[in-house]
């Protein structure tokens, strides 16, 4: 058994979890129940991908882009780094970040609650800058996260921030839950679903500490 910490950054994924405007809720029906006959129980599943913690695929944001199943996982695992920009809303700044991006793995997350809405739709979630985006691909990130719904407003209908990860061939992941993550250096452990048509895909994003 490892002697490493965990922080589970997933949040609870039941029938009162928060979705974006139209996005179905999450529902749970049984369709089989353990009695006479029936020695199991059997549940059918209804969710939108962007259910919870979730990772976008290109084809959310681009037409023509490709399915989460068929992502290579590389940027779903390995080290990354968690920066706190708490109350920064309504975007996540380079100055908000500066002062954690010294020799920056390829891999971030920002924390921008000081406790995550996990009941309830927040219209005025923070979400990242483009030019925070770009700055942070020139450096070498591969996949950045938020404990928001969305790296763009809720309200925004251009989606600039996802076209720059589009551009630049970024992964991000949203809805993570940080509020007990310290800023510092993790083992990111987030892979999505094996979805081959699917827009996103709800993950169980974890951190472990470092050896």
């Amino acid at each position: 058994m490892s002697d490493r910490r965990l922080w589970d950054i997933s949040p609870p994924v039941h029938a009162l979890a928060p979705v974006f405007p139209g996005d179905a809720p999450f529902t749970n029906v049984w369709a089989a129940r353990i009695g006479p006959g029936c020695p199991v129980n059997v549940s059918t599943l209804t969710l939108s991908p962007h259910t919870g913690a979730h990772a976008d695929a290109p084809l959310h944001y681009d037409d023509a882009g490709v399915a989460v199943g068929l992502l290579d996982l590389e940027p779903y695992l390995g080290r990354c780094r968690v920066v706190h920009a708490i109350g920064c809303e309504p975007l996540v700044r380079w100055e908000q970040l500066s002062h954690a991006l010294a020799d920056l793995p390829p891999r971030l997350l920002v924390r921008t609650y000081q406790r995550a809405p996990v009941d309830r739709w927040d219209s005025q979630l923070a979400a990242y800058a483009p030019d925070t985006v770009e700055r942070l691909a020139d450096l070498g990130v591969r996949l950045i996260g938020i404990d928001t719904a969305s790296i763009d407003p809720a309200s925004s209908k251009t989606l600039p921030s996802h076209q720059v990860i589009r551009r630049r061939g970024l992964r991000v992941l949203e809805n993570l839950v940080l509020d007990d993550v310290p800023e510092g250096d993790y083992e990111l452990i987030a892979l999505p679903l094996k979805l081959t048509t699917a827009d996103a895909s709800p993950v169980r994003a974890v951190l472990r500490e470092l050896r």
